[in-house]
């Protein structure tokens, strides 16, 4: 569909990576050389594998292949998919899941937390009754059953556990005929023992009446503090990730199937790549978003780009994320599908406005308003082989010209502009009393006004500017809209890479193959304690529980087939001053905290990265600190994409990357407008709008007042003229 050279020669394809987004599934392929070619496929979110072999083909025509001469060549396949994410937004499941928890807490679910309460709503709807309801929990309340037991926040057993209360509640969940047990009791982070008795006891009742129903355990599967997100996340694990297992073993048979011979790996939220068969698979949840901002820092790190705000627009949502000297902030409790998770995810914003997004005529205020629901992979009302009925901002685009109905999707989507033109008017234009082209520019324009609102505030509410940053625009629907969502925000300058539609997909396969384990931990170092009495406490205290850590990060990549040797493991902590609510994260300088000097170093670490965090002044040593999380990240290092670099051209584009131009509505006028051929366009060239550059993937227009000019990495330049 996107090639980086203009004739497809031999091809070796190598890297492999897929972003199946909940419109489109984006293929990013390259090759033992570097050149790379991208395909686009329909999302097919009953069984996911088929829109990977659709994109995938669609990439691989580029180089004149199939998949079955493709796939043998790969040795790196990463891929990210929607199905476990739309389970927990849709409710739906194919499994049923019963929770054993500590008795009084049944009502942990559908109580929430005044956070969990407030997720996804807009401010308005969070003042008025009638629209802020509390998310519908993942679990029904008669498939939870409390057990007496008690665990002190401290790790002592306060009330021993009624072990006839496990039989009773295990015999009755397995005659509702639930297929997982999930155990979740209060502060088993701290003492599992509980915990595994009631596993103990419900997998003898499990085999006693030969069923074979899953029990999982809080303590195993994400040990951290706070019981809302503790059990949403085992809920998540079992309700969304383990049913999806079958559909990645899908996309695994389907590599094989073709005749390649490499294992696929997943994105997972803390920004590395699991294999699919990886113990926590509630980690890639969300991971398509995910591998745009590993992308963006891979792509940073290359070109010199330390500092960079990262967009990306699908066809369902806004995606942001802040990146300051090539890292990012991880999350440790974040919101997803309106419920509040334990799971360590990079940091990221977003809002439900995408080019899919359906366009409805408030008729008490006479306004328009976007979404926040979606045509998803049915485009819109101008796909004529769909059965959407509402008209959505990509048929805004078909309206004005802005989209070829003969270039959508490379010509493979049937789309009639004259469907757009009639549903717009009827819909939007008529109940307001404007003209169709009127109407379809306000839908634009209300659109990227809500974008770059929402992406000034992300910015600002950070304490920054956006001069102190380039913006990396991305996403099949991202280049239809920079110019306007970036207009006078003043960034230091916008980026749009040419490989834009599939540029999730492209950091996918910039992510290193990593595990991660965390458990939350309640270790003091007094202040009057000397560094070698703290070293023989808290010190040989946080290296056993980094050694158990280690343990199960090197379990993982045993299942792959990966010693210990092979990996790189890297130690962290949340530390905070004692008596102080918020923790920071640090990457400690030592594996091992168990002598003075190591401890020392890691409290050397930590002071500096609270000065640079928040001012010398703030310090305050002699608190004491408190370390009340440990993660271990494990490290494998695989074959990643290259960034394209070329021979430098003049300004003046190609004859062959010139279009017939056609008639584009721009601010209420009708303008002949420049079409160009996004992928025949040389590093050098320049363009000065209007003017549309059409890809098979994506489509980059250029608003009057704006111009480009492409670099000899095939990344565009965008600025204001004006």
């Amino acid at each position: 569909m996107a090639s980086s050279e203009d004739n497809p020669t031999d091809h070796n394809a190598e890297i492999l990576s897929i972003d199946a987004g909940g419109t489109m599934t984006d293929t990013f392929l390259m090759d033992k050389d570097g050149k790379f070619t991208v395909g686009k496929a329909k999302t097919t979110p009953e069984d996911e594998s088929r829109g990977f072999i659709n994109s995938s083909q669609d990439a691989l025509e580029d180089w004149n292949l199939n998949v079955e001469e493709g796939f043998p060549d790969l040795v790196s396949t990463v891929y990210s998919g929607t199905a476990m994410l739309n389970r927990l937004v849709e409710r739906e499941s194919e499994v049923d899941v019963g929770i054993l928890i500590t008795g009084g807490m049944e009502d942990t679910l559908r109580m929430g937390r005044g956070r969990q309460s407030y997720t996804g709503f807009s401010y308005s709807d969070r003042l008025h009754v009638n629209t802020h309801k509390h998310p519908e929990p993942l679990i029904p309340r008669d498939q939870i059953r409390g057990v007496r037991e008690r665990i002190d926040v401290k790790g002592n057993e306060l009330v021993p556990i009624y072990e006839d209360d496990v039989r009773e509640s295990v015999n009755d969940l397995l005659d509702r005929g639930v297929d997982h047990i999930a155990v979740m009791f209060l502060h088993a982070y701290q003492n599992d023992t509980h915990e595994h008795r009631a596993k103990e006891i419900a997998e003898e009742i499990i085999a006693e009446r030969d069923m074979d129903t899953d029990v999982m355990l809080s303590s195993e599967y994400y040990p951290t503090l706070k019981e809302l997100p503790r059990l949403n996340t085992l809920a998540a694990e079992a309700f969304a990730a383990e049913p999806s297992r079958h559909q990645l073993q899908n996309v695994q048979d389907a590599v094989d199937d073709h005749g390649g011979e490499v294992g696929v790996r997943v994105m997972a939220s803390h920004g590395g790549t699991v294999d699919i068969h990886a113990n926590e698979l509630a980690r890639t949840l969300i991971s398509g978003p995910i591998g745009g901002m590993i992308g963006a820092n891979y792509f940073g790190e290359k070109l010199g780009y330390e500092n960079m705000v990262c967009t990306d627009i699908g066809g369902t949502s806004f995606d942001m994320g802040i990146i300051i000297g090539n890292d990012w902030d991880i999350d440790y409790n974040p919101e997803m599908a309106r419920l509040l998770l334990s799971l360590p995810m990079v940091n990221m914003e977003s809002v439900g406005a995408g080019t899919g997004s359906y366009v409805r005529v408030n008729p008490t205020f006479d306004k328009i308003e976007l979404g926040p629901e979606s045509a998803g992979d049915q485009v819109g009302v101008s796909a004529v082989e769909t059965d959407v009925e509402t008209v959505t901002v990509t048929d805004c685009h078909v309206a004005l010209g802005w989209i070829d109905p003969e270039n959508f999707l490379g010509g493979d989507m049937p789309i009639d502009r004259e469907v757009a033109l009639e549903e717009i008017e009827e819909q939007v234009a008529e109940p307001l009393d404007m003209g169709v082209y009127e109407a379809a520019q306000g839908v634009v324009d209300i659109l990227e006004n809500k974008l770059r609102n929402d992406l000034e505030a992300v910015v600002t509410g950070e304490g920054y500017a956006p001069s102190n940053f380039k913006c990396l625009s991305y996403g099949g629907g991202g280049p239809v809209h920079t110019a306007g969502y970036t207009k006078d925000l003043g960034f230091d300058e916008v980026l749009i890479p040419e490989w834009a539609a599939a540029f999730s997909a492209f950091g996918c396969g910039a992510a290193d193959f990593e595990y991660r384990y965390d458990q939350t931990t309640n270790i003091d170092i007094d202040a009057d304690l000397s560094m070698e009495e703290a070293a023989e406490t808290a010190g040989e205290q946080l290296t056993d529980i980094w050694k158990h850590l280690e343990d199960k990060v090197a379990a993982e990549f045993e299942n792959s087939n990966i010693g210990r040797d092979e990996i790189d493991f890297q130690y962290h902590i949340l530390g905070q001053y004692q008596g102080q609510l918020n923790a920071i994260d640090i990457e400690s300088p030592v594996s091992r905290v168990d002598t003075a000097e190591k401890l020392e170093r890691l409290l050397d670490t930590f002071e500096n990265a609270y000065r640079r965090q928040y001012s010398e002044e703030a310090r305050s040593p002699e608190l004491g600190h408190t370390v009340t999380q440990a993660s271990v990240r494990g490290v494998r290092d695989v074959v990643k994409p290259e960034i394209p670099t070329e021979e430098t051209h003049g300004p003046e584009p190609p004859a062959g990357a010139h279009k017939e131009p056609r008639e584009t509505y721009w601010d209420g006028e009708w303008v002949e407008t420049d079409i160009y051929d996004l992928h025949a366009l040389q590093p050098g060239n320049e363009i000065t709008g209007p003017a549309v550059l059409e890809g098979a993937a994506t489509t980059f227009v250029l608003p009057p007042g704006h111009e480009t000019w492409l670099d000899e990495h095939r990344v565009h330049h965008l600025s204001d003229s004006a």
